[in-house]
């Protein structure tokens, strides 16, 4: 009499956040029959969660989301005594380190420490698409005082001083002149060489978002913002972004750009937002950073509106696909979106007003307003971005009211 056979192994991800996002990945990567584990940090054990969709949440101690790696390492490789971990995946930029940091300690399959870094340190990502020939501002590390002078002897002012580790617009300062440089620098002490140091181009700055499998982009929407974001986080602007048009020579241009890029820092699988800006003078196309995550900003929010693909979603499906299955995904949709988020003076604003039927979705977050356009004619989405521009500033803008009031 043969012996029963045991019932197959439920595979089991490990969701690392360190910030509160990352839902539709969660609940996707349940539905694909995973157990899903979440690491996140303690100051978020309040959040809703979506629980019904976890198997076990698990909370590492923090100070300002900064969690102690080697005790995170021993807390995990405990777990994987009794629990075997297939997949580990960051749902935050921040959290792209420790997740390879932990695949190399358990030499769990996925993105190791050094792909990891071209994809978080903006000193490494620029150093290695220089090696293979990708365009971009000229730049110098924060180490080495003399190089510093030479670069600044050669490169023509303002520049832009950024955090190598940080995502998006954070921490970057705009230098005026060489002059300004060296103080910055002098306040940064022992911190310098956690920066790098860049060329300051003006031009359009445009994202690209994407899915990629076995080193190849297989989805990829291009958009551009109406406002570069370091204008937004410094000036205080509404963020707006669209996606650009379709077959055009700017999107063919960004694509082709895109693929390089992500296949030459090592993508095998994943998402991925990058940044490119337009130069003004030259009207080529420059690298500015990528990341292995889905844009924040709500953008996973306008791609879906424009193609009907939720990146979340397919990062789950591309995740849990069983090792021997292709990743396939159904033709998108090629229509127009268009994306406006500001902070908002009134806690609860009231979108009401702005009922054109383009109107998709409207954000539900206190003392923030934000929807977004869809259409499959571009020049409506934008026509609609420009109106309701100008009306965000007027309905809801907390500077616009703060220098109204002041001038009374």
């Amino acid at each position: 009499m043969s012996k029963p056979t045991a019932p197959p192994r439920q595979p089991t991800v490990l969701c690392i956040a360190s910030y509160r996002k990352g839902d539709r990945f969660l609940v996707a990567a349940k539905q694909q029959g995973w157990k899903v584990l979440l690491l996140t940090s303690k100051s978020l054990e309040d959040s809703d969660w979506p629980r019904e969709h976890l198997d076990n949440i698990y909370f590492i101690p923090d100070v300002e989301k900064q969690w102690h790696m080697p005790d995170v390492i021993k807390g995990v490789s405990y777990l994987a005594r009794t629990v075997k971990i297939d997949r580990v995946v960051a749902l935050d930029d921040f959290d792209v380190e420790k997740a390879a940091a932990i695949r190399e300690h358990l030499r769990i399959a996925g993105m190791g420490d050094t792909t990891a870094r071209y994809f978080r340190d903006k000193l490494a990502m620029r150093t290695r698409a220089k090696e293979v020939g990708i365009a971009i501002p000229d730049f110098v590390p924060v180490v080495n005082h003399d190089e510093i002078r030479d670069f600044l002897a050669r490169v023509p002012a303002p520049y832009v001083l950024k955090p190598r580790m940080m995502a998006a617009a954070i921490g970057i300062r705009k230098v005026a002149s060489a002059d300004d440089l060296w103080p910055l620098l002098e306040a940064l002490g022992d911190e310098q060489s956690f920066f790098v140091l860049e060329r300051f181009l003006p031009g359009d700055v445009f994202h690209v978002d994407s899915v990629v499998a076995d080193y190849k982009v297989r989805f990829a929407v291009a958009s551009q913002y109406a406002t570069p974001p370091l204008e937004t986080s410094h000036d205080g602007r509404v963020f707006v972004t669209r996606t650009i048009k379709r077959r055009g020579a700017d999107e063919r241009a960004l694509l082709k750009f895109n693929q390089i890029l992500l296949k030459a820092l090592g993508m095998r699988q994943g998402v991925s937002h990058s940044e490119f800006i337009k130069g003004r003078a030259d009207g080529t196309f420059y690298f500015l950073e990528t990341s292995a995550r889905v844009g924040g900003a709500h953008i996973v929010d306008l791609v879906e509106a424009a193609t009907g693909v939720n990146l979340w979603v397919e990062w789950a499906r591309l995740e849990c696909r069983p090792d021997d299955e292709p990743y396939s995904l159904e033709p998108p949709r090629r229509e127009y979106a268009g994306l406006m988020v500001s902070l908002a003076r009134q806690e609860r604003p009231d979108l009401s007003a702005y009922d054109d039927p383009e109107v998709t979705w409207r954000l539900d977050k206190a003392h923030h307003a934000g929807l977004i356009v869809r259409s499959s004619s571009l020049p409506r989405v934008e026509a609609l971005l420009d109106s309701y521009t100008e009306r965000f500033y007027l309905d809801f803008f907390a500077k616009v009211a703060a220098r109204q009031k002041a001038s009374e």
